[in-house]
């Protein structure tokens, strides 16, 4: 995959074709911030976008969020810190989402154990805004 588009990875620096193997291990060692900064900073430029979409019409002028959590789950033998049940892990994503562009403005992972009602103390609420809640 990377071979056919080492031209394009010219532009980032990059002058030749990159194993997958040097890209994995690379990001391994990469603070996990970076690509948490990094997301935030796409999400931030998305909402700009979508800022004057109407493609969902509410009879409400406020803002509207959802708030939810899917539950991922994942190997035990591989993922042993994300210890959810005696033969499984998993990892829980709490997500608040702008209904209006389907963009999220919170996103938080959690072990899966990890209940959507103890997340809500951790969310930014803006004033005048409705929130929509599915408590599992």
């Amino acid at each position: 995959m990377f071979k056919s588009h080492a031209n394009k990875l010219y532009h980032i620096g990059i002058g030749e074709a990159v194993v997958k193997s040097t890209l994995s291990t690379d990001n391994e060692n990469r603070d996990w911030r970076i690509f948490a900064d990094f997301a935030w900073i796409l999400i931030k430029e998305a909402q700009q976008l979508y800022a004057n979409d109407k493609d969902l019409v509410l009879l409400i002028d406020n803002p509207v969020f959802a708030i939810d959590a899917s539950t991922i789950d994942m190997c035990l033998s591989l993922f042993q810190w994300a210890n959810f049940r005696s033969t499984k892990a998993g990892i829980k994503l709490h997500v608040q989402l702008d209904l209006r562009s389907a963009i999220p403005e919170f996103i938080q992972i959690t072990t899966a154990s990890i209940h959507e009602v103890n997340i809500l103390d951790t969310i930014s609420y803006q004033i005048d805004s409705f929130y929509i809640l599915e408590m599992g």
